[in-house]
């Protein structure tokens, strides 16, 4: 195991490398240019280009990437072309919201999800499981902006129960903290759950009809002890899949989530560095992402040995 773990971290080098190599190309080949959204509408072609001198864009791009391999080799994702500000500051800076959404969110997603796609399978074609079914749809099927003014209108305009948006750090209390990240986190919340208990569902009626199944309700167990310490054990690679999926996805949530609530995490410096054509933040942001996302499946792919002992690296 530790061996396989080794060499899928190993084999992670070349793929961040693909990475930087594609994320660069893009940036570069795409309209627009931060220079001109520095000096203003009103910048003559000689100061346009004294700006671009100034941030190395007038350089050959294979200059500017083998330029920006060098820092990354050094630890330094450079600096942000607009203020100046390192982008590992940066993203140290706004990371905490971001971690706090996402942590809440695949909480809140895995408690209520895998109940409920429990409870759907055990009550297969009765009223519970066309609930849940019903919700399944209804939550993948609306976008999470939606979601998001409807929790705002409701609670924080009409009730006046929580904060419309902002954040405020655990530094400044628990209580306060909390408040801000209720609507956030229900609006993430709402798809995965939906998806979560969805698979959970297909893959615990999947178990239940296996002989193993039939064999354990022979020898008289109750049928809460044969779903939960038989079926659910089995059916746990396809939920563990899906939560680890549902992870990688929160990093497209982050960025709609955090602009609606005016939450000034990662998701709000995407928004932000894109629109300033901030290309040093950009690449250091998509970078992280990328990183996260291999741990994410690396880490799926460990937890199926532990919940399938057939499965062996």
């Amino acid at each position: 195991m530790l061996f396989f773990i080794l060499r899928r971290l190993l084999a992670t080098a070349p793929t961040m490398v693909m990475v930087t190599v594609v994320v660069f190309a893009i940036l570069r080949l795409t309209p627009g240019d931060p220079a001109a959204i520095i000096a203003g509408d009103m910048a003559t072609a000689e100061q346009l280009e004294i700006i671009r001198h100034q941030m190395g864009l007038d350089s050959p791009i294979y200059i500017q990437f083998f330029h920006w391999l060098l820092l990354l080799s050094q630890g330094n994702l450079g600096v942000s072309l607009i203020s100046g500000v390192s982008v590992t500051e940066m993203i140290a800076n706004r990371i905490g919201p971001t971690v706090s959404v996402c942590i809440a969110t695949i909480m809140l997603s895995v408690i209520v999800a895998v109940p409920m796609g429990i409870i759907a399978a055990w009550r297969q074609g009765r009223l519970l499981d066309r609930i849940v079914m019903a919700f399944s749809v209804l939550g993948f099927s609306v976008p999470a902006f939606v979601v998001a003014y409807v929790l705002i209108f409701v609670f924080a305009i009409h009730l006046q129960w929580l904060p419309v948006q902002g954040y405020k750090p655990l530094a400044d209390g628990l209580w306060p903290y909390l408040q801000r990240l209720v609507l956030p986190t229900i609006t993430l919340s709402t798809v995965y759950i939906a998806l979560i208990a969805r698979i959970a569902r297909t893959s615990v009626i999947e178990v239940m009809n296996e002989d193993y199944i039939r064999t354990a309700r022979a020898k008289g167990l109750r049928e809460r002890t044969v779903v939960m310490r038989h079926a659910l054990r089995n059916a746990a690679v396809p939920i563990v899949t899906i939560i680890g999926i549902g992870v990688s996805m929160l990093i497209g949530g982050v960025v709609v989530t955090e602009s609606v609530f005016n939450l000034p995490g990662l998701g709000r410096l995407v928004v932000e560095a894109v629109l300033a054509r901030d290309y040093p933040v950009i690449q250091g942001l998509i970078l992280l992402f990328s990183f996260i996302y291999i741990l994410i499946n690396l880490a799926v792919d460990v937890l199926y040995s532990v919940f399938d002992p057939r499965i062996r690296y």
